[in-house]
């Protein structure tokens, strides 16, 4: 449906043929559009395709008279582009507004190149305008300056993307393939290897046509496979270079595509080296049939391998496409080669091949062959492990990945096709060879049939031959004695030689391009920390040279051990461990169900691709198991090496997505089972504020909940809410980062809210998922509270009356020296700040010596000297840093040891626990946690509870008792029986001075002046107030002495928390409380848990 296109829509002005437009797909034909343009009728609209870019692009057409304007705009059969050129709407006054469909807005039409990622090598990334400028611009309609505009309607991005756009230049000269130079050949060359020319025949001897078929078939199902997840995985998102090892830890993370990929690199380095012998074992046999032998058979082995490889490692360096272009040539060779062993097997055989067991295409033989007849020692399996070798290889294309022009296409495409074409080559040489050679033949052309005798049924003596002796003598020829069959049997001998210097070359040039790509790809993402030196590239091409000469270096190393017989199963192993978690990657990233997860290549199933895993695995201990236990060991060591090491990568791999999924449905599970006591553990909510700021509160909390609990640090931004929302915004993902690195299981939470207790009250409602949830309350203790506003107290004591509105737990926790350590964070900030600008400011005065002299510069150098600025210094043990010298106290020494105390391994001693009030169990269960962990191992528990004073060891052995029934190891139980009594009066001195500022003393003053008071300062602790709790003023006031001369030693006091009942007591009165009660003091815990059962004696 077309949108109105009168013109009365635009604002006056706008040029009256100026239409409004809509989106539609068309055809890319200039002509066609221009025709278009001739009929007036219906009226055109601006057009525009958001097809294939490489198909469709922008297009717009004008009414009749704006030609001008639409050939301005089509850029030369180039993708079009809204560039600064072109607006919908344009005042007299200059000033651009941006305009997506007509109208007045900042919003842009979807782009690619909204979606690449910084830096891409196919385009420059752009930057779409935020929500947050949409959202703000479209309210206020503030006109945009040209150059914010181009930005935003071009999509040019920040301007740090220019370095992307001269990157994309750089990149003209680069040599790119498509799927049949740059995949088709090189696996259609790795597959068909030297197994095909001299080993082939031998398997179809032993196993005969019908098994051999099942051989090929049942490797080809492996690659098969192999090669459809591959597919899978390459078309779900762009493809770099590094190949196996790319899509391996892209699908599966860095821990399996670091292991894997360092070994497969190793494999292909050490796979130069095999070919490279095979070829020169050849060469060797041809020198030793002319005599021709340089020194012996091993040395000589090593000379031609060597030559070889250095020609090899010139072909490679000097580029890519010198490299496609050797690999054409080989490959025409390795056809002509293969073709000529077809032709040869219809050319009539003479006697002398009738001698060696070659009588063309005849039935009997046919029949005689198609059954299985192993030799001693050999069976099904031990012959599929020979044969499987030959169809790996379809890895040589992806192993190029960053060379393709099309990945995603030519990957799927020329891979599944190498796939097919040389299985069908396989298959049409077994067939042939088994219908035309037989098993044992003598070679002796006077072997032949005399009359009378008695064939036994065999082909051979069927067709005139006589092999019978072959039974009891081995015999040089046939089937099953010669390697050399399709030599034989093709039209002219030499080119088989010829292929197998094909094949071979062809191989081991491939692996040696492949290798240090691969091994590129891996140094690049500095997984290996020690490997980054070989991650660096040369030319337009980004060749890999020193990866090169390593590859090189290795494939010299085992050309001159030159026995490889012993390594080679490993290195087949090696590739098989790639092709299997090829398979699993697929089915991981299906199994998954991350949305991301969406190949264009449709013909894959995961539970297929599970069977392929697992018949990879299959695959290696048939082939050789101690080669695959081997494998599984290397491969394993380096998984815990990356895994231990936790690189600094995030790809989006189909690990995290099936965590989350694990996680979510083990969350969901969790609801549908009732909570339980014995599975009752702290969950806490920890007032930390940025938790880098109260670390000692976090690290007392985490004691406890490590490894069994919940733990959110939680932060209240009180303020403006676009300021506060903005700046928690822009740290939340700083302060998670803050506790993963301090090793911290805990999760960052932040709220914003116009007080302090309306977003604590938000925090405690709404934090945690289901069955995992908050359900204690961790906060400091309020030192400062005598010198707070009066809101600060309302809101601190506030949350402590709405955490137990929720029935949640809370624990106060209160260290000499408190808590806040933000100061000493800014100054070290600042210093650091200072310290870096020093270093670049001494910097440019070396340069400037350097340039212009010493003259002028160094007295300024003396004056930068003169700024005495010390560094930081950092220490061993990972705690916060502190600075070594100053010229002031800027920050409390003693405050930054305190804040890590709790860091720290605690000296043995006690954690003394005053259990005055039953809350359920909580103030006995923290400390019982806490003497589990290491830190905290050396310290006993000290129980401390009231009694009668004429009961006391009665009320001991109860408390023991329970105790015991709570498996509950205690080193002391005392039993308090003066808690009641009065104070002594000194210490109810201290806390009356203490009050005295906060009294309204309303009993000395006349009744109207009594309640105006009581009306203006509200806060105040009333006389009646405080008669009506003189009593447990008194008892908070004994606490502390009973503590001070029980507890002044210990390393921990954890202390039931006094309950404030609401409306009765005071804030201030409150406060007074817990600081006489825990005053002059170790470091004290106040607890109390929401008066239900954390703690069971029942199984």
């Amino acid at each position: 449906m077309s949108l109105n296109n009168s013109s009365n829509i635009f604002l006056d002005s706008v040029p009256s043929n100026t239409s409004r437009f809509q989106v539609n797909v068309i055809n890319e034909n200039h002509e066609s559009s221009a025709a278009a343009n001739d009929d007036t009728d219906p009226p055109h609209y601006e057009e525009t395709s958001f097809g294939d870019e490489a198909q469709k692009r922008l297009r717009i057409s004008f009414r009749p008279g704006n030609q001008e304007c639409y050939d301005n705009f089509l850029q030369s059969g180039e993708t079009a582009k809204t560039d600064s050129s072109f607006h919908a709407y344009d005042s007299h006054t200059k000033t651009y507004y941006l305009q997506t469909f007509g109208h007045n807005t900042m919003d842009a039409v979807p782009k690619i190149e909204y979606y690449r990622n910084t830096g891409s090598i196919s385009g420059p990334k752009a930057s779409r305008p935020s929500l947050l400028e949409i959202h703000e611009q479209l309210a206020k309609n503030v006109a945009v300056a040209p150059s914010s505009a181009d930005r935003v309607a071009n999509g040019d991005g920040i301007p740090g993307d220019e370095q992307a756009e001269n990157k994309e230049d750089d990149q003209a000269g680069v040599v790119k393939f498509g799927w049949v130079k740059g995949v088709l050949v090189r696996c259609m060359l790795n597959i068909w290897g030297v197994m095909l020319f001299i080993r082939l025949s031998w398997i179809v001897g032993e196993a005969g046509i019908g098994l051999g078929v099942i051989i090929i078939g049942l490797s080809v199902v492996v690659t098969t496979l192999t090669g459809i997840s591959m597919s899978a995985i390459c078309t779900n998102g762009v493809v770099r270079g590094g190949g196996a090892y790319y899509l391996i830890s892209r699908s599966l993370g860095p821990e399996f595509g670091g292991s894997i990929g360092l070994i497969f690199a190793f494999a292909n380095a050490v796979a130069v080296a095999m070919y490279v012998v095979g070829f020169a074992e050849t060469v060797v046999d041809l020198l030793k049939e002319s005599d021709s032998m340089m020194v012996d058979p091993t040395n000589d082995i090593r000379i031609i391998g060597s030559i070889t490889v250095v020609i090899l490692l010139g072909i490679s360096v000097a580029g890519m496409e010198w490299e496609a272009k050797a690999q054409v040539i080989l490959l025409v060779i390795l056809l002509i080669a293969i073709a000529n062993f077809f032709i040869g097997t219809v050319i009539p055989s003479n006697n002398e091949k009738k001698s060696r067991g070659f009588f063309n295409y005849q039935a009997s033989i046919f029949a005689e062959n198609f059954g299985p007849r192993f030799t001693k020692g050999e069976g099904f399996f031990s012959v599929f492990a020979i044969f499987f070798p030959a169809a790996t290889g379809i890895l040589a294309g992806a192993n190029i990945s960053g060379d393709l022009e099309d990945p995603q296409d030519a990957i799927p495409r020329g891979t599944m096709l190498a796939i097919f074409i040389t299985t069908v080559a396989y298959l049409g040489v077994a067939i042939c060879v088994g219908a035309c050679v037989v098993r044992d033949a003598t070679g002796n052309v006077n072997d032949t049939i005399i009359s009378g005798m008695n064939c036994n049924g065999s082909a051979a003596c069927g067709l005139g031959y006589d092999f019978s002796r072959c039974r009891h003598e081995p015999c040089q020829y046939g089937l099953m004695n010669n390697f050399q069959v399709m030599s034989m049997v093709s039209g002219f001998g030499p080119l088989i030689t010829a292929g197998i210097f094909s094949a071979t070359l062809s191989s081991a040039l491939a692996s040696l391009v492949s290798a240090p790509k691969v091994f590129q790809a891996l140094c690049k993402d500095n997984i290996y920390k020690a490997l980054q030196f070989f991650a660096k590239g040369y030319g337009k091409n980004n060749e890999p040279l020193r990866g090169y000469i390593l590859t090189f270096l290795i494939a010299m190393a085992f050309i001159l051990i030159a026995e490889l017989n012993t390594i080679a199963p490993i290195i087949s192993n090696f590739f098989l461990a790639s092709y299997a978690l090829i398979n699993f990657s697929c089915f991981h990233a299906s199994y998954a169900k991350s949305p991301g997860w969406r190949p264009a290549y449709g013909i894959y199933n995961m539970w297929v691709s599970l069977f392929g895993a697992v018949l990879c695995c299959a695959v290696m201990f048939v082939i050789n198991w101690w080669a695959a236990v081997i494998t599984y060991v290397i491969e394993f060591f380096l998984y815990i090496y990356v895994t231990y090491k936790k690189p600094e990568v995030n790809w989006g791999s189909s690990t995290q997505a099936l965590s989350y999924v694990s996680a979510l449905d083990n969350a969901l599970e969790l609801t549908t089972v009732d909570d339980h006591v014995k599975n009752f553990r702290p969950q806490c909510i920890v007032l930390t504020g940025g938790p880098m700021t109260r670390p000692a509160l976090l690290d007392i909390t985490h004691a406890f909940t490590k490894n069994s609990g919940l733990c959110i640090c939680c932060e209240v931004f009180v303020g403006p809410r676009k300021l506060c929302v903005k700046e928690m915004n822009s740290g939340m993902g700083k302060k998670q980062a803050w506790l993963i690195k301090n090793k911290i299981k805990a999760f960052y939470a932040a709220v914003a809210a116009d007080c302090f207790r309306d977003g604590v009250r938000s925090l405690l409602q709404a934090s945690g998922l289901g069955r995992m949830k908050p359900n204690t309350l961790v906060i400091g203790y309020k030192k400062n509270w005598r010198k707070a506003p009066l809101t600060e107290i309302e809101n601190y004591v506030g949350i402590i009356h709405d955490a137990f509105d929720f029935e949640i737990g809370v624990v106060i926790v209160r260290i000499s020296q408190g808590f806040d350590i933000s100061q000493v964070l800014q100054v070290q900030e600042e210093l650091e700040r200072l310290e870096q600008e020093r270093v670049a400011l001494e910097a440019t005065i070396k340069d400037n010596e350097c340039e212009e002299g010493s003259g002028g510069i160094r007295g300024l150098f003396k004056k930068v000297g003169k700024l005495n600025i010390t560094k930081t210094t950092p220490k061993n043990d990972g705690s916060i840093n502190t600075i070594q010298s100053m010229h002031v106290g800027e920050f409390n020494q003693k405050l930054v040891e305190a804040s890590t105390q709790f860091k720290k391994k605690q000296e043995k001693g006690t954690i003394d626990v005053w259990w005055l009030f039953d809350d359920g169990g909580l103030t006995l269960l923290i400390p019982y946690i806490l003497t589990l962990r290491k830190k905290w191992k050396d310290c006993k528990l000290r129980i401390y509870v009231g009694g009668k004073i004429n009961r006391i060891e009665e009320e001991k052995i109860a408390m023991a008792s329970l105790l015991s029934k709570f498996r509950i190891k205690f080193a002391d139980i005392h039993i308090i029986g003066d808690i009641n009594i009065k104070p002594n009066k000194e210490s109810w001195k201290v806390f009356e001075e203490m009050i005295e500022p906060y009294r309204l003393h309303e009993s000395c003053k006349d009744l109207t002046t009594a309640e105006k008071l009581k009306r203006e300062t509200p806060w105040k602790i009333t006389d009646a107030e405080l008669e009506a709790v003189k009593e447990k003023s008194y008892r908070q006031v004994r606490l502390n002495e009973l503590l001070q001369e029980h507890s002044r030693a210990a390393n921990l006091i954890v202390l039931s928390l006094p309950v404030a009942r609401k409306g009765s007591i005071s804030d201030l009165l409150y406060m007074a409380w817990l600081e006489i009660l825990t005053k002059n003091l170790p470091p004290v815990l106040l607890v109390r848990g929401n008066h239900k059962n954390v703690l069971t004696f029942y199984s």
